[in-house]
């Protein structure tokens, strides 16, 4: 399975899928830290991919997005965006609301 199979699976195997920098329980930079707390407090599961172990990953998704920075949030498959993004997202009430949609999509 080439990388762009690969990212194309985990998108379509989870409504919501962060690619970051470690976990979320031990992110590995602040960006990555702001957007799983933005996450959590919409109180819907997530996956996530720490692309720091797997440098072919790290570099596909960059050009499979089009976008060259992590963390990358993607819900319903697809690209919501960053830390910036997300956090904004958060704050105006509009994370919880696609998330929740996500999730409950794929448990219906």
């Amino acid at each position: 399975m080439d990388i762009n199979e690969t990212i194309k699976s985990q998108l379509s195997e989870n409504p919501v899928i962060l690619y970051m920098k470690g976990s979320p329980e031990a992110p590995q930079c602040g960006f990555s830290a702001k957007t799983v707390q933005a996450l959590m407090a919409c109180g819907e599961r997530f996956a996530y991919v720490n692309i720091l172990d797997n440098q072919e990953l790290r570099e596909g998704l960059k050009s499979y997005s089009s976008w060259p920075t992590y963390p990358q949030l993607y819900v319903g498959g697809e690209l919501v965006g960053g830390c910036d993004i997300v956090v904004e997202l958060s704050e105006s009430g509009e994370l919880t609301s696609m998330v929740k949609a996500a999730v409950g999509k794929t448990e219906a």
